[in-house]
């Protein structure tokens, strides 16, 4: 072989060898993420999640692929979302922050791992066969949000007239509606109160439900755990402030943005421990044997802004519970 032809022959080797080399790498890892609310509205809610994921070594983009279905608060959608992931052969389907779609997720595959981060009793649900030895291919973290609304009523009740009428706003369509029901009615009874049930599960209906409401002192609204209302809580705020309601929600997006009170888990931590869970998974370990967790912590804010608004006082004790005061 002359050495023209043997330089000209190492070289293509030696391009090829990378590209062989490539060829060989195993593929990307991919999230199949599941949602029945908008990107727009959980930005941060997917900040907290990717965190979780980087801590177990894996970065969207660099190690780690996510294909995200969002049903922006049309329910009825998650199947076949659901669906298309399957068939996209995903490694594992997270639903951070979306009991319905958790429960979607289950419903469509009994072999790719399932995270959820809910708040609801995920036993009672039947995602999991028990919170220490959950079984099966689903596992997670739950805060429990919509079983303390009688906790939510107490709070609420210490700031408003003693003879104030209480309303809850419940999605009908959400599987978290019967747990905040049967909650609300346990702790409103226990008070010697009522509070009247109002369904809502679409923005119409969101505003015929406030139309109705009476526009008077001692209108108080309890708004239950549902991803439907999230996605539209500047929505269900401002309709609330309009009417000059004392308001009191599940966690702390409402209050930031003018409600007056919320009260449940710190969900960011919630969906921090879900993509801990995911990149576990992702490593190798099998959601049956990985207990679900619990949050252990719950985050009390009141706008006192708001409350001065609405012409409420606030006792000392109660502003003395909150982890934050908004002024």
């Amino acid at each position: 072989m002359q050495r023209r032809e043997f330089i000209t022959l190492l070289g293509g080797a030696a391009v090829g060898w990378p590209l062989a080399a490539r060829a060989q790498q195993p593929a990307m890892p991919v999230i199949g993420f599941l949602h029945a609310g908008s990107a727009e509205q959980n930005v941060q809610r997917l900040a907290a999640y990717r965190k979780g994921l980087s801590e177990a070594g894996f970065v969207e983009g660099q190690n780690v692929a996510i294909e995200s279905r969002w049903a922006d608060g049309h329910v009825d959608r998650l199947p076949d979302m659901a669906a298309d992931l399957i068939r996209r052969q995903v490694a594992v389907i997270a639903t951070p922050g979306s009991t319905d779609a958790a429960l979607a997720a289950k419903s469509a595959t009994t072999t790719i791992p399932i995270v959820f981060a809910a708040g609801s009793n995920v036993v009672a649900l039947g995602l999991v066969a028990s919170l220490s030895r959950p079984g099966g291919n689903v596992t997670g973290a739950t805060s429990l949000n919509s079983d303390i609304a009688a906790k939510r009523l107490g709070l609420i009740r210490q700031v408003v007239p003693q003879e104030a009428r209480y309303f809850a706003l419940v999605n009908p369509t959400s599987v978290l509606a019967d747990p905040f029901i049967e909650d609300l009615k346990a702790g409103a009874a226990s008070l010697g109160l009522h509070a009247e049930i109002l369904n809502a599960s679409t923005d119409a209906e969101i505003d015929a439900v406030f139309a109705k409401l009476p526009q008077q002192p001692g209108t108080v609204l309890l708004v239950s755990t549902d991803a439907f209302y999230f996605s539209r809580h500047r929505q269900i705020v401002t309709l609330a402030e309009r009417r000059a309601l004392p308001a009191i929600f599940d966690n702390r997006e409402y209050a930031m943005v003018g409600g007056l009170m919320s009260y449940g888990a710190d969900f960011y931590n919630i969906l921090q421990l879900a993509g801990l869970y995911t990149g576990r998974i992702l490593k190798g370990e099998k959601p049956a044997d990985l207990p679900v967790m619990q949050s252990a912590k719950y985050e009390f804010v009141i706008n006192l802004k708001t409350a001065k608004a609405l012409g409420l006082d606030v006792p000392a004790q109660l502003l003395a519970l909150a982890d934050e005061v908004i002024e």
